[in-house]
């Protein structure tokens, strides 16, 4: 018995009298290693009587923890020692700017919402949200879009069944809107809308504001000059603007809008028309009485357009050295 407790306390002065972190860890191996000295003793326990065995086993487990804490309030001991050793060595200028934090940027197509928001809320529009799963008639009867039209078929929408869908437009919105307020009226929504295609400039689900005036005596030209406005503002320098004509089932008369890019080459970036007499009569307005333009635009072909952006599927990768160069 007395070896063991003799060994023990030689262990425990080692110990004590470690002055680096790499004796101390030496120590630790040679206790508690795979042949250290406590896995050492306890293979040999078996030699020894009942009555000894139990005696041994007491000391040595005593002593494993014992040690185990020694071990750890000499690594504290150093550690410090390290520590206020570079302290005190290192000078430290309380007059310098503090460290430069990284913060985190909003996502390209949230600063495009929120600054075409900002445009729209100028003019007096008002925002309003509506549900994305929609059903035929708000998704397309309303808005005199034909039963025959290939949007409607399940190669072309997300559907639940014959009659529900993902909404593969956000007009659905104005046709709500427009069955419970009476004009004028001044709305833009925008949204997450989906259709069944995917490359590089297109997603199965994308972004889309919508809008649409409806008041007495509404021209073509009020389009012209809202368009004009909201394509120079978000450009945000001067830019080639061209109406082409075009057909939608909504609109009539209905046009695209183009722009001319650095290559003098004309690029879409937005649909827009008069509203149909049909689209006002299903909302219970008057035709005869009043009119009203719409508009829909691609929120990241905008995007894509404004900062070069070869690739929509960049918006989804969540590359961070991508979206860090946006800022609101």
């Amino acid at each position: 018995m007395y070896n063991y407790i003799k060994k023990i306390k030689n262990i425990r002065l080692s110990i004590e009298k470690s002055n680096s972190l790499n004796k101390l860890e030496c120590i630790r191996i040679k206790c508690f290693g795979k042949n250290g000295f406590f896995s050492k003793e306890m293979k040999l326990i078996k030699n020894f009587s009942l009555k000894d065995k139990k005696i041994i086993g007491s000391i040595l487990n005593r002593a494993k923890k014992n040690i185990q804490q020694d071990l750890i309030n000499r690594k504290k001991f150093l550690e410090n020692i390290i520590i206020n050793s570079k302290l005190n060595n290192v000078f430290f200028d309380i007059s310098l700017p503090g460290r430069y934090r990284d913060y985190g940027s909003l996502h390209p197509i949230t600063c495009a919402i929120l600054k075409i928001e900002r445009f729209f809320e100028k003019y007096g529009f008002s925002l309003v949200s509506g549900s994305e799963i929609e059903d035929d008639y708000y998704n397309f009867d309303s808005l005199n879009i034909p039963l025959n039209h290939p949007a409607r078929s399940y190669d072309d929408t997300f559907r639940f069944d014959d009659f529900r869908l993902l909404r593969t437009q956000t007009s659905s919105i104005q046709i709500r809107i427009m069955s419970k307020k009476i004009p004028p009226m001044r709305i833009f929504s925008f949204g997450k809308v989906y259709r069944k295609d995917h490359d590089k400039i297109h997603s199965p689900m994308f972004h889309q504001i919508e809008g649409f005036v409806i008041d007495v005596n509404i021209k073509f030209g009020h389009l012209k000059k809202m368009c004009y406005d909201f394509l120079l503002n978000f450009f945000n320098k001067e830019i080639k603007i061209r109406f082409r004509h075009s057909y939608f089932p909504f609109t009539e008369p209905s046009a695209e809008i183009d722009i001319m890019n650095d290559n003098g080459n004309w690029l879409e970036v937005l649909g827009c028309g008069m509203i149909h007499p049909n689209v006002l009569k299903n909302s219970g307005i008057d035709p005869d009485i009043y009119s009203g333009f719409a508009f829909g635009i691609g929120i990241e072909r905008l995007i894509m357009l404004r900062y070069k952006i070869p690739d929509l599927r960049m918006f989804f990768e969540n590359d961070l050295r991508f979206l860090k160069q946006f800022r609101l």
